[in-house]
């Protein structure tokens, strides 16, 4: 089975076992990803209801693509300007192309789900130490900012012009 997915602002044919390159998407290597926006389904000759089909893919790797080098050049005004630009890419493995009744693991909604537990039991002692520590800091800079004297500058050098006219 085959489907027609758009991401990223493009649109890729896929068919479980492919690999492709796709915009970046959230996620690590190894994380389960469903993507959503299908296009069209089908099966040899026959295509299939878009809605009831799932497309599920995994991300093999975080990577940038090659090298676009833009140059700008004005013709007799000295104007050049060399610019990069790398693009950030997600490779991804389609594991299946089905029945969105049978989609498959999703681990991402598990990690999310872990990462706010953690935030929310780090938030109170967070809270607590970020009261504590700025009134320690403000007793201290006052009083050294009292005992510290102003430095005097050093007299500038005279040159010899100026040591002239002072004689006269």
């Amino acid at each position: 089975m085959f489907a027609v997915v758009r991401t990223g602002g493009k649109q890729y044919r896929v068919a479980a076992g492919d690999k492709i390159a796709v915009e970046k998407l959230a996620g690590e290597a190894g994380d389960t990803v469903t993507l959503g926006d299908i296009l069209l389904a089908g099966e040899g000759d026959s295509i299939a209801d878009p809605s009831k089909v799932a497309v599920s893919a995994e991300i093999i790797a975080q990577a940038k693509s090659e090298k676009v080098i833009v140059f700008k050049k004005r013709r007799r005004h000295n104007y050049r300007r060399k610019n990069g630009h790398r693009q950030q890419l997600t490779l991804l493995r389609i594991l299946s192309v089905g029945d969105s009744k049978a989609p498959a693991k999703k681990a991402a909604p598990k990690a999310e789900a872990a990462t706010k537990a953690e935030e929310a039991k780090a938030a109170p002692a967070k809270k607590a130490a970020a009261e504590k520590a700025p009134a320690a800091k403000k007793a201290a800079p006052k009083k050294a900012a009292a005992e510290k004297a102003p430095a005097k500058k050093p007299a500038a050098k005279k040159t010899p012009a100026v040591k002239a006219a002072d004689k006269k």
